[in-house]
C-alpha cells in the first residue's frame, strides 16, 4: 500500500526538471497593492503553526488561504483556532501536492519534520510560490545543496526560520563585534544546555492512530511501522527525520557564530559525545555533544546537553566571542560585553525589545512583495551555510574521526565521511536535481 501511496507522491515530480521557469505563473495571481496575500501552511502542529500565527498576526495583508497536514486531528483543530483567532476558514487539504496547487495561495509556510523540507520546498518553488521554511532547511548537505540550486532557478522568494537574524538586539550585537572593539577574536563558543528535555523512553511499535496518514509523513525516509517516539515532537532524535540538538538549536546559535566571523567553511571538524544522561533513551541522536571547528583563524565549539540547564556564563542558550580585548556573550534575551582587565571597557545589558519571528515574517512579506531579495534577513543561502555545517558537526560524530573539508570539490577527504553527504531517499521519492 505503501508503494502505491508513494507513487502517487512522485507523480508530477517532474516539474522540477525540464520545464521552464515560468511555466506555473499562471497559477498565481497578479498582486497589487490592495490586495491580500493568500498563504497556505503545509504541517501545522508546532512551529509550522507558530509561524503561520505570527505572519497572520503581524501582516495584516495575508490571509490564510489553505492549511495541510497528514493529521487529520491537527488539520481539525488548527481549522478552528483560525476561525476562532483571526475569523478566517482556510481549504483543509491531506495532500501537500494540492495545496501547492491551489492558486489564490501565494506564500507557502513549510512545518514539517525536516526530512520533508526539501522536496516541499523545491516543488513549491517549482510551482511558483515564494516560501517561509522552516530551520533546518535540509536534512542533510545534499539537500541543503538542492534548496538553493532550487531558489536560483526558480526565483523565489525563500526565507528561512531562523528568525533570531531579524530580532534587533542580535543585530546590533553584530555591530560590536563587526567595530574590531574586541579585538582579535580567537574563539567562539556555542551552546545549548535544555534542561526541559528528558528522557524519551523507549516505546513499542504501535497501530498508526486513526487520521494519520503515516505513508505520506515517512515520505523519503525508511519504511518502519508505526512508533509513538518517533512521530509529532521527538521526530528531532532520530536521524531518519533530524540531527538531534546539533539541527534544533545548533542552526539559530551556530549561524550567529558564523554570521559574526563571516566564515562558511571549516578546515576540519571533530567531535565527541553520545547518549550520557539517557544511556537507554529511546531516541538515536547524541544527548551530550562537544563539536570543535577549526576555521583556521578562529575555532568555533559547539557543545550541547539534555537535562541540564545551567550552560556557559549562567545562560542555557547562547554565544560567547571571545577577544583579547573581551568577550561578548548574546542569547536570546540579550546581550553584554565582559571585558578583560585594562582593555576596554563593561557594556552592561542590551536587552531583547522586540518579537524576532514577528519580524522575520514582515521580512520576508516585505520582499514577497518588492521581490528586492537582498533584503532578506533569513536567505535560502544563509539557511543552507549554517545547516551545513551542522550537518557536518554529525557527521564527525557519527563517524567518530577529526575531518578535513575539501572547499573546493564540497566534500570531506574521508571516504566514510562522504557517504552521508547525500541522503537515500524511499519509497519511490527522488532527490531533485538541477
Amino acid at each position: 500500500m505503501f508503494i502505491r501511496n508513494s507513487a502517487a507522491l512522485t507523480a508530477g515530480f517532474g516539474i522540477l526538471t525540464g520545464l521552464p521557469e515560468d511555466s506555473f505563473a499562471h497559477i498565481r495571481k497578479r498582486l497589487s497593492p490592495n490586495d491580500k496575500i493568500g498563504v497556505g501552511a503545509i504541517g501545522i502542529n508546532g512551529m509550522g503553526w507558530s509561524n503561520l500565527r505570527a505572519m497572520l498576526t503581524a501582516n495584516p495583508d495575508t490571509e490564510c488561504i489553505a492549511i495541510c497536514d497528514v493529521d487529520a486531528n491537527v488539520l481539525t483543530k488548527r481549522a478552528g483556532d483560525l476561525e476562532k483567532d483571526f475569523k478566517m476558514k482556510p481549504v483543509q487539504y491531506a495532500d501537500y501536492k494540492k495545496l501547492l496547487s491551489d492558486k489564490n495561495v501565494d506564500v507557502v509556510i513549510i512545518g514539517t519534520p525536516d526530512h520533508w523540507h526539501c522536496l516541499m520546498m523545491a516543488e513549491a518553488c517549482a510551482m511558483g510560490k515564494d516560501v517561509y521554511v522552516e530551520k533546518p532547511i535540509g536534512n542533510s548537505i545534499a539537500e541543503c545543496r538542492v534548496m538553493v540550486a532550487a531558489q536560483e532557478k526558480y526565483q523565489k522568494v525563500v526565507q528561512v526560520g531562523q528568525w533570531q537574524r531579524s530580532n534587533a538586539h542580535f543585530q546590533s550585537a553584530m555591530e560590536v563585534i563587526k567595530s574590531g572593539k574586541l579585538g582579535n577574536i580567537r574563539m567562539v563558543k556555542t551552546w545549548a544546555y535544555q534542561g526541559w528535555m528528558q528522557n524519551v523512553p523507549v516505546k513499542p511499535d504501535a497501530p498508526t492512530p486513526p487520521g494519520v496518514n503515516y505513508n505520506m509523513w515517512l515520505g523519503p525516509a525508511a519504511l518502519r511501522p508505526f512508533n509513538p517516539n518517533r512521530f509529532h515532537f521527538n521526530f528531532r532524535w532520530y536521524w531518519d527525520y533530524a540531527g538531534g540538538l546539533m539541527t534544533d538549536w545548533g542552526v539559530h546559535l551556530i549561524d550567529y557564530g558564523l554570521l559574526g566571523m563571516n566564515a562558511k567553511d571549516p578546515l576540519t571538524v571533530m567531535a565527541s559525545g553520545g547518549k550520557m544522561a539517557y544511556p537507554e533513551d529511546a531516541g538515536d541522536t547524541p544527548d551530550t555533544l562537544a563539536t570543535v571547528y577549526d576555521f583556521g583563524n578562529f575555532i568555533l565549539l559547539w557543545e550541547h546537553a539534555q537535562a541540564i540547564d545551567n550552560g556557559n556564563y549562567g545562560r542555557n542558550h547562547g554565544i560567547a566571542y571571545i577577544g583579547n580585548n573581551g568577550t561578548l556573550v548574546l542569547d536570546r534575551a540579550g546581550w553584554e560585553v565582559i571585558p578583560e582587565k585594562n582593555r576596554m571597557e563593561a557594556v552592561a545589558a542590551v536587552k531583547k525589545s522586540d518579537d524576532g519571528l514577528a519580524n522575520n515574517t514582515k521580512n520576508f512579506i516585505e520582499v514577497v512583495k518588492s521581490r528586492e531579495f537582498s533584503k532578506l534577513n533569513a536567505p535560502i543561502q544563509a539557511g543552507a551555510t549554517v545547516a551545513t555545517v551542522c550537518q557536518m558537526g554529525n557527521i564527525a560524530y557519527r563517524t567518530g574521526k577529526k575531518l578535513n573539508w575539501d572547499k573546493a570539490k564540497g566534500m570531506f577527504t574521508d571516504a566514510e565521511a562522504n557517504k552521508l553527504i547525500t541522503p537515500t531517499y524511499h519509497n519511490n521519492l527522488i532527490l531533485p536535481k538541477f
